[in-house]
């Protein structure tokens, strides 16, 4: 029998990364909640506050909310405890506030079904000079890959991680262990970035869920745009 994650529902996550809820709404009644989930970072949570995620959540949208949780395991655990009770779908912490933090979190969302907790590991305008200032050791992946491992082992549902992390991170993790891949860039895109992929490429490497923010939300039509990655990822998944 295979133990192959079998993602339910959309796996695009459009990332609204707008300074106000009038900016994210108006892309927002662009889509629909059957083609793809929202992501709610710092930025636009520190703007508009949880009302904007209730509002999301009530349109039919899975929310992703991106904070990142680092603090003491008590503080923590009352944050993440809070965030389920707005009906996110997903939330997130930092792997660096440590095992007992990262329990304390799982603890508090138990009695939220449904709900996703996953990590962040190292994050990606870290390399191996900024990690020596902090007193991390290692190569880049070596961290990750700890970190990560250390997320699972406390319950965590999985990770963020970068494509180029992604089947270091399912083959030695599993694949039930969920990954979620910012820095995605259709193939026919003009984008200036290096460390990116495309939607079929990060699938093909073991990615769940997709980060997707300005190929749709800088796009002419977003619908269109996002309908396009949905057929791209709709293609290598066949």
């Amino acid at each position: 029998m295979s133990t192959e994650c079998v993602v339910m529902g959309p796996r695009v996550i459009v990332a609204l990364d707008y300074p106000d809820s009038k900016s994210a709404l108006a892309l927002v009644d662009r889509l629909t909640p059957t083609l793809c989930r929202l992501k709610v970072g710092k930025e636009l949570f520190t703007a508009a506050g949880p009302q904007l995620v209730e509002a999301l959540a009530a349109r039919g949208y899975d929310v992703f909310l991106d904070l990142k949780y680092h603090d003491i395991p008590n503080t923590v655990a009352a944050a993440c405890r809070s965030a389920a009770a707005l009906g996110v779908w997903m939330l997130n912490v930092h792997a660096l506030g440590g095992r007992a933090m990262m329990e304390a979190a799982r603890e508090a969302v138990i009695g939220s079904p449904g709900i996703k907790l996953i990590a962040v590991t190292l994050l990606t305008s870290m390399g191996e000079a900024d990690m020596r200032e902090v007193g991390l050791s290692g190569a880049p992946q070596d961290a990750v890959l700890r970190l990560a491992r250390l997320a699972q082992q406390s319950g965590l549902h999985g990770v963020v991680c970068s494509g180029l992390e992604a089947q270091l991170l399912r083959d030695t993790l599993g694949s039930q262990f969920t990954l979620v891949t910012p820095g995605i860039r259709p193939a026919a895109s003009d984008d200036d970035q290096r460390r990116v992929l495309t939607p079929a490429a990060a699938i093909a490497q073991g990615a769940h869920y997709l980060v997707v923010g300005r190929p749709i939300t800088r796009a002419t039509n977003p619908s269109a745009a996002l309908e396009a990655i949905n057929s791209e990822i709709g293609r290598e998944a066949s």
